[in-house]
């Protein structure tokens, strides 16, 4: 088939790539012309395992193209996928600007009849926007779908060539026919296309959006709510923790970070903890120095000069006062702690991954402290 990705973060160039691999030609658009021409040249913008040596293979045979130009992809695609960001408002609410710009677009140069699929996380109601949108100036047929994606960072390919469900929200025969086919090859092993109306697949992917709609309608979702603040807490749990330990007086203290990523095995950093932590610890007057195989770069475009990149871990920890532990990276799991101890002025760990065995750091000596467990004190 013929499919065009409009968006190439990390949903889309996963998307298409994967869909490339089972013999579909797909072209991904972007309006940052230098990722587009980072991508010609087989320079990926994003970290994720396997996804680079899929990339490459449908490149070179010709599976897999980008592009600036939105009418040349739609003209040569009979599916577009908008896998565009959504980024939340003050207010929690969903900026859905990017899609319905497109959509507007698309509205004006689709000549015949095409599926557009929408994968951004969105609200319930969006796909009646988005038709809406393309209606205005559309003089062909289409039909818009929901299909919301399910994939975790660092198992993303996994998740997308061997999902555990594929959800589709669209009461159109004609779109359902096409997709059962696009999607076949991805659920040979028995697992289900799950088939619904529009709203009911947004919903899928959308309850925290239960509670905004909660409130446009006047209603207190007090669970919902508790809920929310529990989780937003949880990012920075370990904050009080390390200023009980240093008297709530943190200028001039070196907290070294371990891990920067929002989970093992990916460079994305949306949502991830540590930037939680490091601007709470920075405006507390902390210096911070970093390590993370990967992530380090997407967070230097956030944070600039405001903190210390390192080499490898063991250099982060020069001249620390303590380390804070925020992603559980494999080679931070079984570390040399005599060289960890050796490089820091103090023997002090606040492991928000859980990563040691108590009775091991007390037996080094260790300050640590972690989640839900006892603490254990090696420096009395």
């Amino acid at each position: 088939m013929k499919l065009a990705i409009v968006g190439t973060g990390y949903v889309g160039l996963v998307t298409g790539t994967c869909l490339a691999d089972t013999g579909n030609n797909v072209i991904c658009v972007d309006i940052d012309k230098e990722k587009v021409e980072k991508l010609k040249n087989n320079v990926m913008p994003i970290y994720e395992p396997d996804l680079e040596t899929i990339f490459e293979r449908n490149v070179k045979e010709g599976r897999l193209e980008f592009t600036t130009d939105l009418k040349y992809a739609t003209d040569n695609a009979d599916i577009i996928f908008l896998a565009l960001p959504t980024p939340p408002g003050e207010d929690g609410s969903a900026d859905l600007s990017y899609i319905l710009g497109v959509a507007d677009n698309l509205g004006k140069i689709i000549k015949d009849y095409k599926i557009i699929i929408n994968k951004s996380t969105v609200p319930v109601g969006t796909a009646d926007l988005v038709r809406n949108a393309i209606s205005k100036n559309a003089k062909t047929e289409f039909d818009v779908v929901s299909n919301p994606e399910f994939l975790r960072e660092g198992l993303a390919v996994d998740d997308f060539m061997k999902p555990d469900r594929i959800v589709i929200g669209t009461k159109s025969q004609k779109a359902r026919k096409t997709l059962e086919e696009l999607f076949a090859p991805f659920v040979r092993q028995g697992n289900p296309i799950v088939f619904m109306d529009e709203r009911s697949s947004e919903l899928t992917k959308y309850v925290s959006a239960l509670h905004k709609s909660a409130k446009s309608y006047g209603y207190d979702f007090d669970i919902l709510e508790s809920v929310m603040k529990v989780n937003e807490e949880q990012k920075t749990i370990i904050v009080p923790k390390i200023k009980t330990f240093f008297n709530n007086d943190l200028k001039g203290k070196k907290i070294a970070l371990w891990g920067l990523a929002f989970k093992p095995d990916t460079d994305d950093i949306r949502e991830a903890p540590s930037l939680y932590i490091i601007d709470k610890l920075l405006a507390e007057g902390a210096n911070i120095s970093v390590y993370d195989p990967e992530a380090m770069e997407n967070v230097r475009k956030i944070l600039g000069d405001k903190i210390e990149y390192c080499k490898n871990h063991y250099d982060a920890l020069i001249d620390a006062d303590a380390l804070v532990i925020a992603t559980e990276w494999s080679v931070f799991r079984t570390p040399d702690f005599d060289k960890a101890a050796k490089n820091m002025k103090a023997k002090v760990i606040f492991d928000g991954r859980n990563l040691y065995d108590l009775k091991h750091m007390e037996e080094l000596g260790f300050y640590y402290s972690s989640i839900g467990r006892r603490l254990v004190n090696g420096l009395d």
